[in-house]
């Protein structure tokens, strides 16, 4: 089996599209995360016990997960449109208030009193004068999805906002908000086609043949739904993708391989096409990268785009996010900048 590489993208037609992401009407619905960041000193190592002592010196919560999505979406000029599920708890509270601040539209995200919002800490530190470097992470998952009333409430959410959608974008992390058979009803209902995108942590074949058009797993996720490894076998990445392609009946699929870049996989294609990660390989801090992603190829579908220009802007797209510390965005402005720069020769 022979693969493709192509960098061939025209540069100047990716601006247009970028040119084109400002004010498109994007549904995020999925699972929202508050990513909490526990910034500190190392004051001395314990005498209790052979740890590292933290002087706390900040605490910041940004969002993430589904809420990352989203906030990209609107950093890259869309009008952001989330439909999910948050705790009645301080981070769920903190997660609504940026998004207000920044106008969003929260009027899709429901608060459930008896759950509370899944929330990853990250635990920072570094000597005076050190780049703080992450040292722990605790995750803090409700024990199960939310309740079947605030569900309910999602859903009906959910097929009001699609009505004046341009696309639909999925965030599927595992903790119960997105579902198929609401995605299926949803997208079934309406009566114009729009570009329906997937990022599934867990669960990605429970969604075939249920409106789906694209999704953006990334090559462990792929490595998990097929129980094989890829590493450097090219081959076996195009047998896995080609697999995944058909069997959940998609236009395409957009593999992340990290240093290694992407693959897209499209219907009638034989081979996948594969792009070279963008700028630098050694990345600063890949969290988020992929709801990045998600956002770049949602908007860029839904202004038109085939997939291999969209996917040429979400790796873009990709690599500028993993040179930011922490759960981050990438502007339109950023990203017409890097595209810009590589049209007139100036990009790093």
């Amino acid at each position: 089996m022979t693969s493709t590489t192509n960098t061939s993208a025209d540069l100047a037609a990716l601006a247009e599209i970028v040119e084109r992401f400002a004010g498109k009407r994007v549904v995020l619905f999925g699972d929202f995360v508050a990513d909490e960041f526990q910034f500190g000193d190392i004051s001395r190592v314990s005498r209790e016990a052979p740890v590292l002592i933290l002087r706390h010196r900040e605490t910041r919560v940004v969002p993430g997960g589904g809420a990352n999505a989203a906030n990209n979406l609107a950093a890259l000029g869309a009008k952001a449109l989330p439909v999910t599920v948050i705790g009645d708890d301080p981070v769920g509270a903190t997660l609504e208030n940026q998004f207000r601040q920044i106008g969003i539209d929260t009027s899709g995200i429901i608060r459930a009193k008896t759950w509370h919002t899944p929330t990853k800490t990250r635990f920072l530190a570094g000597w005076t004068h050190t780049v703080s470097q992450q040292v722990l992470r605790v995750d803090r998952e409700p024990a199960g999805a939310p309740p079947e009333a605030a569900l309910g409430k999602v859903a009906r959410k959910l097929e009001g906002k699609l009505k004046t959608a341009d696309g639909l974008a999925i965030s599927d992390y595992g903790f119960g908000v997105a579902r198929p058979a609401v995605v299926s009803k949803a997208v079934g209902a309406l009566k114009r086609r729009i570009p329906v995108t997937l990022d599934a942590r867990y669960n990605l074949l429970a969604y075939a043949s249920q409106g789906i058009t694209a999704a953006t797993p990334n090559e462990a996720e792929l490595e998990a739904l097929h129980h094989t490894s890829i590493g450097s076998n090219v081959s076996e990445l195009e047998k896995r993708g080609l697999a995944t392609l058909r069997k959940m009946a998609l236009q395409s699929l957009l593999v992340t391989r990290g240093k290694d870049g992407m693959a897209l996989f499209e219907r009638g294609a034989r081979n996948a096409m594969h792009i070279p990660v963008h700028g630098s390989n050694q990345a600063v801090d890949v969290t988020g990268a992929g709801d990045t992603v998600l956002a770049a190829y949602t908007l860029a579908l839904a202004c038109g785009a085939k997939p291999f220009d969209a996917a040429h802007i979400a790796n873009i797209a990709g690599g500028l996010v993993v040179m930011k510390r922490g759960t981050a965005v990438v502007t339109r402005g950023e990203l017409l900048a890097a595209i810009r720069g590589e049209v007139s020769g100036s990009a790093p």
